[in-house]
């Protein structure tokens, strides 16, 4: 039998569940979750080797149409950027809703000349299937998808079947990657990003999308791995949420990634964390090219 490889691109509007489908896939968590819009802001490959066929993952950030910061416009840029790129496009939506911003990931992708799946999660809170017919139907006629199959992530109902229909249209090719990879992200980030994961989960909602998380040292020994990180945010106010009464909001997210990054690393961990103003941030093209990359 033929080896098969190709790129893979999971597209959808914000905290559709793409993030969560990717761990799903791979097996292993390579993508931070939260139930917070807009958490991915980073292209991710999540790689599955099998026997006869190598599926390389991109999960993107949510394509959304308000464009307010120059956050919002790198992440689209990010996100639409892999569709001409990728052998074959998950389409992810909600069984439950249609939102706008489902309208502007379809319009993206009303030329893409690659196989289009559409991918239609959340299918166990829909008590009435049938519901789903004339949104199926209203979006077919837009886009001829190449396979349409309802699933759901949390339930971890029909990931092997989507699988099985990916793989089956991923080109003829040798691997492109070792078998044992799982990710094309380096530790640091993997660390940095195990850090913003605990910061989104433990903060206010107008709070992650003002920070950003830098690992200025990492040092391992036989026993122990030494981490300093530093929390960017834009103002004071956010300083002071981050770091909350006498610390101990800021201890809750160091405690809770130390947790996790030892289960990561195999080692004890010791984590210090610090939180630096930096105006405006978001907007500014240049520092988002260097911390977000």
């Amino acid at each position: 039998m033929n080896k098969k490889c190709g790129y893979v691109a999971i597209i959808g509007r914000p905290n559709v569940g793409k993030s969560t489908l990717l761990n799903h896939l791979i097996g292993e968590k390579v993508s931070i979750i939260s139930p917070k819009a807009q958490t991915t802001r980073h292209t991710i490959l999540g790689i599955k080797t099998e026997d006869h066929s190598q599926t390389i993952y991109i999960d993107t950030p949510g394509i959304h149409g308000e464009e307010r910061a120059a956050m919002n416009r790198y992440m689209n840029r990010l996100a639409t950027g892999v569709i001409t790129d990728a052998d074959v496009i998950v389409f992810m939506i909600e069984a439950t809703r249609w939102q706008p911003d489902d309208e502007v990931v379809l319009e993206k992708l009303v030329h893409a000349t690659q196989p289009v799946i559409l991918a239609i999660n959340k299918i166990d809170l829909l008590k009435d299937k049938t519901r789903l017919l004339p949104l199926i139907d209203r979006i077919k006629e837009r886009l001829g998808f190449s396979d349409i199959i309802p699933i759901s992530v949390s339930k971890n109902n029909n990931i092997d079947a989507l699988q099985k229909i990916i793989v089956n249209h991923l080109p003829e090719g040798d691997f492109l990657f070792p078998a044992d990879t799982v990710t094309d992200k380096t530790l640091l980030f993997q660390v940095a990003e195990c850090v913003r994961e605990k910061l989104i989960r433990l903060t206010a909602q107008e709070i992650p999308y003002s920070t950003t998380v830098v690992i200025e040292s990492l040092q391992e020994d036989e026993k122990i791995v030494h981490i300093n990180a530093l929390i960017w945010v834009e103002r004071e106010g956010q300083k002071s949420i981050v770091i909350g009464q006498d610390g101990e909001r800021l201890k809750k997210i160091g405690t809770s990634a130390r947790l996790d990054l030892e289960k990561m690393l195999h080692k004890k961990v010791f984590l210090r964390l610090w939180v630096k103003v930096k105006d405006d941030w978001t907007n500014n093209e240049r520092l988002l090219q260097d911390r977000m990359n």
